[in-house]
């Protein structure tokens, strides 16, 4: 019996164990719910909503598969940085929360949501500024000295000193003609089924690519003038503009669907539907995808916020800086730039790469968040793992000859900044990053706008839209509209190759690097580490034809069927996405465009077939789009005719022009205007060209002079020791400064840059990431003697920020140095954007802990219970080991005497008996007493 209940007790005490890790692990997840629904039910208290159900976040699984499916490899590139999830966060939270008020007030006052009187200026105030949106749409402050007026700041910010928004990053694209939403606010075209525009529904876009757009790998048609390599650069220049983030949120706010699994029209889903006979090789009903994030105060939010009888319908972000300043290769905000600078140095250089090395030249460093879901050589040691390439820009890796570009302008950085110390070696290391950092920018504008634009737009277009320069203009808007970044820009999607070739020094096919289909290159920069590094993949760029935009050719199968396909689990369309984001986006049809830029507008099928010349296509359009005004802008500017010497049709030689004129005359800090550089540097720089750049920063000995244009070797190429060159001695400070109070102080975690202005030597100082100036930022030599005491810099302490916090309500947060980290109580696990704490799916270690003790002391007292019945078995004189045990439990010993008192010391008495009887136990008798 007493070992049956020591059985019970452990057994019990185990269960315990197990069932309060349990308890504590609920506890936890209902503690974080109800944490996740504080900024939700503040907001709708505050407008006198009490019913919390109305408001529910779904939990958040992410896990990480072996194998991404394209969706998600689509998600990772478009994922934004922590700043830019800060304002898409804010919009969003914004958004959901005017729904939510929306339905609560319809249900409470059965009538519409706009009258003015409905809601006060003090609720909708007190909402926005819970949101966090607030701060994104109030004007910044733009600081006065001498770092201001020499370089430009990594967000864009108060370049133009009146609007200093403009052009600066997170913020809203710009809008050249009023958006079109079916609601006349946020929803897009094609949202609902039976909507009918202009007596039509609208075709669903993947139906438009597989009758249209498609074609073979087989059916492409090469560029005879352009090679390669000028896709390439369009691709990397896009990414230099423009960045629109989709939603943050992979689970709708409004906690009822999922856009992975649901093929419903439900904000931020905006799935593009796919027909039962469609030739993708997956089984699918529809595509994932997610909505582009809202811009603060716009959509459902600028209904409610200002001037409520001011409709002011959903804009989309542009997390990018708008202007031509290298933003790829330094980021667009300080958290990234600071990132990818190596702040120890004293030469102001770029982080590269520790680990592999190009023939002793430089790589990019992998992503700091690891695994990143770059895919791996399936034939490589499983041990080592390439990741994804960091870069200015998130996207850098999702081709090798995207990556390229990166990696040619990360060491043409470092070079230029080696060279610059040499030359001025009392310059700070502030300094050099950023005339170095000025010099690649201007590179970048001098590449573009001289040799690729007017090869996009023809010349004639150059000079219709663009023509000479005449200065910086402060009424100019330079920020990227959203018809250039989501439609116009988009032409070059058209001219993409099949396939990729990577040739030896001979520019012959080499055997050990065998062509590659492009899906085989996605996301893929193991192939540039481990497979021959930069130099066959530019050989074969170099001398590998585009692919001609031809109006019944438009994009080839690895882009329709197998975009960022690396396994069987999936694919996307390009094509289908391009479609749909632009109605996502609302941008105005084909017509409405046309009419902007003074071209006829199209009215019938007669009209379309004089703006394209293949009247099978232009028959097909009508058949699925019933009406010319129905047209998507994309579509009609990818078919139309091309205009001569260029690569675009007339619409989008258009667009592009007039938004390359606001860039560069809306650009303060703009290569050619007065004070930017000296006359004599801007000699040097006009010399430079993209073949120069390939030959300062590979092995590469001979190119063509314009590497834009399709050359053989070795007939059209040059020797790079003719190709011209810059001369960095227009940089060397001849003079120096005036430091007649002496050397300006270092500053511990911050740095400085000098200038002279009105014959002052000023000194203004800036802090690293994450520390802010105690103090003056800027010093005055004045009578042989700084003005001021040099500033401190003093760590942030960004956890108390309680406007925009930077770690999820599900995480905690810890200050560290110059930075902050997000914590989570077992069994969670940061998310892969380090802010949010997700269920990891294991015990927490208390509780495993607390399982193993259980089991131990199981174990402890099963031995004890045991050793008990057998010590009880066990004569208490440690009798011979010949004793025989009767049936009724007594010892019979080996003479026949029964010896035990059952355990007792108690004297006793025996009769002998026959040991051939033992069987028989009544003849013995104990007699205790």
């Amino acid at each position: 019996m007493r070992v049956f209940i020591f059985f019970i007790i452990s057994i019990t005490m185990a269960s315990m164990a197990v069932f309060l890790s349990f308890v504590q692990k609920s506890r936890k997840d209902l503690f974080r719910k109800t944490r996740k629904h504080g900024i939700i039910r503040t907001i709708l208290e505050a407008a006198s909503v009490t019913d919390e159900e109305t408001y529910k976040i779904p939990e958040r699984h992410l896990q990480r598969s072996r194998t991404m499916t394209p969706a998600q490899f689509l998600a990772f590139s478009k994922h934004p940085e922590q700043e830019t999830q800060a304002v898409s966060r804010a919009a969003e939270k914004m958004e959901a929360s005017i729904q939510v008020l929306k339905e609560k007030l319809h249900q409470k006052r059965k009538r519409s949501l706009f009258p003015s009187d409905l809601l006060s200026t003090d609720v909708l105030s007190k909402i926005a500024g819970i949101s966090g949106c607030l701060p994104h749409t109030l004007p910044p402050k733009c600081p006065e000295n001498c770092m201001t007026r020499k370089y430009r700041h990594i967000t864009g910010i108060c370049n133009n000193r009146l609007h200093p928004r403009w052009g600066a990053s997170n913020t809203a694209l710009a809008r050249w003609l009023p958006p079109a939403y079916e609601d006349g606010l946020s929803q897009p075209k094609g949202w609902h089924s039976g909507f009918l525009h202009n007596g039509f529904p609208l075709p669903p876009v993947r139906e438009v690519t597989r009758k249209i757009i498609e074609t073979s790998n087989e059916a492409v048609t090469e560029d005879e003038l352009h090679s390669d390599i000028f896709i390439v650069w369009g691709q990397y220049i896009d990414h230099d503009l423009a960045f629109t983030p989709q939603s943050t949120n992979q689970l709708s706010l409004l906690g009822k669907v999922d856009c992975q699994k649901t093929c419903e029209n439900q904000s931020p889903c905006f799935p593009i539907q796919v027909s039962a006979n469609d030739t993708l090789p997956m089984n699918m009903d529809c595509m994932p995808f997610y909505r582009s994030s809202p811009a603060c105060a716009t959509g459902y939010q600028g209904v409610l916020l200002g001037n409520l009888s001011t409709l002011n319908p959903r804009q989309q972000i542009n997390s990018l800086t708008s202007f031509l300043d290298a933003s790829t290769v330094y980021g667009s905000n300080p958290a990234i730039e600071s990132n990818l600078r190596n702040l120890t140095s004293k030469e102001g250089l770029l982080r590269i790469n520790l680990q592999y090395f190009d023939n002793g030249r430089e790589y990019l460093p992998f992503v700091d968040r690891v695994p990143s879901p770059c895919a791996q050589n399936l034939k490589a040691d499983k041990v080592e793992r390439i990741e994804c390439f960091m870069a200015g820009d998130s996207r850098s890796s999702e081709v090798i000859s995207l990556a390229t570009l990166h990696i040619l302008w990360l060491r043409q950085h470092n070079r230029l900044a080696k060279v610059l110390k040499k030359l001025n070696p009392q310059w700070s290391s502030e300094i050099i990053y950023q005339e170095a950092r000025k010099i690649v920018g201007a590179l970048h504008q001098i590449i573009t706008i001289r040799d690729y634009i007017p090869k996009v737009i023809g010349p004639n277009a150059f000079n219709q839209y663009i023509g000479p320069y005449k200065g910086y203009n402060h009424t100019v808007d330079p920020t990227i509209a959203n018809v250039f970044s989501t439609a116009a820009f988009r032409f070059a999607h058209t001219a993409i190759n099949p396939i990729i070739k990577r040739l030896n020094a001979q520019y012959q096919n080499d055997p050990n690097l065998p062509n590659l289909h492009l899906h085989e290159v996605f996301f893929t920069p193991w192939r540039l580490i481990k497979e021959g590094g930069l130099d066959p993949l530019l050989r074969g760029m170099l001398t590998t034809a585009a692919k001609l935009q031809v109006q019944d050719q438009l994009l080839n199968e690895e882009l329709t069927k197998k975009l960022f396909v690396l396994s069987n689990n999936g694919s996307l369309d390009l094509a289908s996405l391009d479609l749909q984001r632009g109605r996502d986006h609302g941008l105005p049809g084909y017509n409405e465009w046309r009419e902007f830029c003074g071209l006829s507008r199209l009215r019938t099928e007669t009209d379309l077939a004089t703006a394209i010349e293949n009247r099978d296509v232009a028959k097909k359009i009508m058949e699925l789009y019933g009406n010319p005004n129905n047209i998507d802008v994309w579509l009609g500017g990818i078919v139309e005719n091309i205009l001569p010497g260029a690569r675009t049709g007339p619409l989008f030689a258009c667009i592009i022009g007039k938004q390359m004129k606001a860039l560069r005359d809306g650009d303060r800090f703009w290569w050619e205007n007065i004070n930017v550089f000296t006359d004599s540097q801007k000699h040097e720089l006009r010399k430079y060209s993209l073949s120069r750049l390939i030959c300062d920063n590979t092995d590469l000995t001979a190119l063509p002079l314009d590497v834009f244009m399709l050359g053989k070797f070795p007939e059209d190429f040059e020797s790079c020791e003719n190709i011209p060159n810059i001369n960095l001695g227009a940089w060397q400070e001849t003079l120096q400064p005036e430091f007649t109070c002496g050397l300006p102080k270092r500053v511990e975690n911050g740095d400085f840059v000098h200038c002279s202005e009105e014959g002052k030597s000023k000194v203004t100082y800036s802090c690293y990431q994450g520390y802010k100036l105690q103090g003056e930022a800027q010093l005055s030599c004045t009578k042989k003697r700084w003005n001021i005491d040099p500033p401190v810099c003093q760590d942030i302490n960004e956890c108390e920020n309680k406007t925009n916090p930077p770690c999820h309500s599900s995480a905690r947060c810890e200050n560290t140095k110059g930075s902050f980290q997000c914590l989570c109580t077992e069994p969670y696990e940061l998310a892969e954007d380090g802010q949010i704490c997700t269920d990891s799916g294991r015990l927490p270690k208390s509780s495993v802990v607390a399982i193993i003790l259980g089991i131990i002391l199981c174990c402890c007292l099963a031995v004890a219970s045991w050793f008990m019945i057998c010590h009880c078995r066990t004569n208490s004189a440690g009798g011979s080991t010949n004793s025989h045990t009767l049936q009724d439990g007594r010892n019979l010993s080996a003479e026949g005497h029964c010896t035990n008192c059952h355990e007792m010391n108690a004297s006793q008495s025996s009769i002998t008996i026959n040991p051939a009887d033992k069987d028989n136990p009544s003849p013995c008798i104990l007699l205790c007493m």
